[in-house]
């Protein structure tokens, strides 16, 4: 939610999946920010080491602002949008990372 500003099940109804694992569905650039936010939430994790269920949903939070902050300046410097409708089902077309899939 943090990264992309949707829930998994938005983020799939949005591609237009409904048993299928999303993330077998993101372009190159939607898998990098979400390996952004779990990475940032692991390293968060590794140095603070955060005890309970609440203290760890806010590192989650955090690692996963940290890749939504950095999707948004890409989103603004690139004049394209990150997230994208865009998905593998047969018969449907998966564009490029340079696709001008604009704003």
């Amino acid at each position: 939610m943090a990264t992309f500003g949707l829930t998994p099940s938005e983020y799939k109804n949005l591609k237009g999946l409904k048993s299928q694992n999303l993330r077998d569905h993101m372009t190159d650039l939607e898998l990098i920010f979400s390996m952004l936010g779990e990475a940032s939430t692991k390293e968060i994790v590794v140095n603070t080491n955060p005890k309970g269920f609440e203290a760890n949903k806010k590192v989650a939070k955090a690692g996963g602002k940290i890749a939504g902050d950095a999707r948004k300046q890409l989103e603004i410097k690139s004049g394209n949008k990150v997230i994208s409708s865009d998905n593998y089902l047969p018969g449907k077309k998966q564009s490029s990372i340079t696709s001008n899939n604009k704003k």
